[in-house]
């Protein structure tokens, strides 16, 4: 058998060069805008918005408890908390989903290539909702478990309904665990918030990744946008690349990064900024520029300049970049107005195209 003939494994990151994808969020309300934004915008790697703006439910948590499978949770003062049955908050996170799809799927006819859907991971699930006593579930190794068992089956089915209805994608799966350093780092409060929860042991968090990453047959991708994010653990969990906000990172992952690198993993570099920077003022006589101009958002090559710069303290090929990096904004971009989600969405393509013309 050639090399040609040979399965695809599925859980391969698909081959892209020098392409763009959002992170997950996007303003306002409309699931139909959000997806023609994504899919018109991001030829390579579109994706599918979350628009937390709805409300409870359509936020990352709410979304979360809602692809879990005989688990339940609903939004109480202190927030998302596990319940006994299904109630109006589990109905409202599967009607904003379907709604979502119904819009994935009329903007997507005859597509065919990569597609990006996201979901929260299993130790932010645990950080963020409460046990029926009011505690995290974090603090329960054994609920633990158990979130991560349930999520696994719901975003297996999760990814069976998004192939019915674009069955032209090749699905990458997005993991969101903003929460994972402070997990590690016995950073997260109790409930109480006058105490912080022990931490968890890297060994019993990449087993925990490992077995949810293992058993779904995409390629998956992790994101965390808060500093020291565990690269090599996510490696060991079986993640086919780790997203990242740029501006986070320091000399010390440059050793964990190129291991990465080298490895295969895909660095999905958050270097566009998720929200409109601030204006600097107008010199006198000068004409006025937007806000996006005046931070250089209007300069895609400089805001991947970072990357380059990294490439070459790495010692690593020029023309790898534009294969291993994909441009993101920082962060999610459900802080911006949807005339700039459009401006960063854009501006990561252009940015993404720079490293394959000019990767030095």
């Amino acid at each position: 058998m050639s090399s040609e003939d040979a399965p695809l494994d599925p859980q391969a990151f698909p081959e892209l060069y020098g392409a763009a994808t959002g992170v997950g969020s996007m303003p306002g309300t409309d699931a139909r805008e959000a997806a023609k934004t994504s899919v018109g915008a991001l030829e390579h790697l579109p994706f599918l918005p979350e628009l937390p703006a709805r409300g409870p439910g359509a936020d990352m948590i709410g979304r979360g408890a809602g692809l879990l499978v005989e688990l339940f949770a609903q939004t109480e003062p202190s927030g998302w908390r596990f319940a006994d049955r299904p109630g109006r908050d589990t109905r409202r996170a599967h009607s904003w989903l379907g709604e979502d799809l119904d819009a994935l799927e009329e903007f997507t006819q005859g597509y065919r290539g990569a597609l990006k859907v996201q979901a929260v991971g299993p130790w932010t699930l645990a950080a963020s909702i409460e046990l029926r006593n009011g505690e995290k579930a974090l603090r329960d190794r054994g609920a633990c478990r158990g979130i991560a068992d349930s999520l696994t089956e719901g975003l297996r089915r999760h990814l069976e309904d998004v192939r019915r209805r674009v069955p032209g994608a090749q699905v990458v799966l997005q993991l969101d665990e903003p929460s994972l350093p402070a997990v590690l780092a016995g950073g997260v409060k109790t409930a109480s918030g006058f105490q912080r929860l022990r931490s968890v042991d890297r060994q019993v968090a990449e087993e925990l990744l490992r077995g949810v990453i293992s058993r779904l047959d995409v390629p998956v991708v992790v994101h965390c946008c808060a500093p020291q994010v565990p690269i090599p653990l996510l490696r060991r969990a079986g993640a086919a690349g780790v997203s990242l906000d740029f501006s986070f990172l320091t000399e010390r992952e440059d050793e964990d990064l190129g291991e990465a690198i080298e490895a295969g993993t895909r660095i999905l570099a958050g270097v566009v900024p998720s929200t409109e920077p601030a204006a600097v003022p107008t010199p006198p006589g000068a004409r006025p520029r937007a806000a996006a101009q005046s931070a250089g958002v209007s300069d895609p090559a400089g805001s991947v300049q970072g990357v380059r710069t990294l490439w070459r303290r790495l010692g690593l090929a020029p023309e790898l970049l534009g294969r291993q990096v994909l441009v993101t904004p920082s962060c999610g971009l459900a802080g911006a107005s949807p005339a700039y989600a459009r401006t960063a969405l854009s501006h990561s393509v252009r940015a993404a195209r720079s490293l394959v013309d000019n990767p030095e």
